[in-house]
């Protein structure tokens, strides 16, 4: 089984949005809820992206901005990060029963640093970055990676993601995605399963 991190295991994504927020005041841009809804799930080239004609930037700023919105979040990070309900649980009723992976588009670093406080212990036997491959989500390339360590045919595999690009990438991928949303803005169409919570899947 493969799970999304941000916003699926921990409740990462407030963090996130402060941070984005941030990093546009500061050059006296606004962060709106469109935003907020627009970039869940997305690599941090395509967010960043998304508001460089707002700050009057090309594509020459993303190193520099990439580097700035790394540490607004590890800023975020440095507190106890919330674990999302049913989390906790469903990982421990997997745990040495099914092989368990992470597949984020969240550089390692961040990834590590907010597991470091989460309660899943060693959990997973994998732990894979979009940093790590070619492509980000949407394209499937974290969850073949993931399915390639965890010595799973995708098509046997699961995957779980609270995002429309997300659910495309484990798709993509050739995984069976349930979509636990938690916005009503998400698109979970293509997902095979949709579930409210993961505590649903932890009972």
């Amino acid at each position: 089984m493969v799970f999304d991190l941000d916003g699926l295991l921990l409740d990462t994504e407030p963090g996130w949005h402060r941070a984005e927020a941030s990093l546009l005041q500061r050059r006296g841009a606004t962060y709106t809820d469109a935003d907020e809804t627009a970039t869940l799930g997305w690599s941090v080239d395509a967010t960043l992206r998304r508001y460089l004609p707002r700050l009057g930037l090309d594509d020459s700023a993303l190193p520099g901005l990439t580097s700035e919105l790394m540490e607004l979040v590890r800023r975020e990070y440095a507190g106890s990060i919330p674990v999302m309900p049913g989390a906790a649980e469903l990982v421990a009723r997997l745990r040495g029963r099914v092989p368990l992976a992470i597949a984020s588009n969240t550089a390692l670093s961040l990834v590590a640093l907010a597991l470091a406080s989460a309660p899943f212990g060693d959990a997973f036997d994998a732990v894979v970055s979009a940093e790590e491959v070619e492509r980000p989500k949407p394209a499937p390339d974290v969850y073949l990676e993931a399915s390639r360590r965890l010595g799973m045919e995708p098509g046997v595999a699961v995957g779980l993601e609270d995002s429309a690009s997300g659910i495309a990438a484990a798709k993509a991928a050739g995984l069976t995605v349930i979509a636990v949303p938690q916005w009503e803005e998400v698109d979970t169409s293509a997902a095979d399963y949709l579930v409210g919570s993961l505590e649903e899947l932890a009972s």
